[in-house]
């Protein structure tokens, strides 16, 4: 059950994306690929990739779609992450 989470974020730009979601709120696309210089193809593959294994939750709002944590995340799987994103090198923690 881990290994497809640190899969999800070993790529920086997902890295990224969940460093940016991870403050508990919600996020626009349009948002995150702005903060994170992406194409939108690019980043609807990443977000993706972590909506696949199970951290973040989508919502639809007009033409753009807005992600944040998913709220289901187990506490251990939770504890797994906010590690990740202590660990992740400065720049990857907070495109912001």
């Amino acid at each position: 059950m881990i290994l497809p989470i640190l899969t999800a974020l070993a790529e920086p730009t997902r890295l990224s994306a969940m460093s940016i979601i991870w403050d508990g709120g919600e996020h626009c696309v349009c948002e995150l690929m702005a903060l994170l210089d992406a194409s939108q193809s690019r980043m609807s593959r990443h977000m993706q990739t972590l909506k696949q294994a199970g951290l973040i939750v989508d919502r639809r709002d007009a033409q753009w779609v807005r992600y944040r944590v998913n709220p289901d995340l187990p506490a251990e799987i939770r504890d797994v992450v906010a590690a990740v994103m202590a660990a992740a090198p400065k720049e990857q923690r907070s495109a912001a």
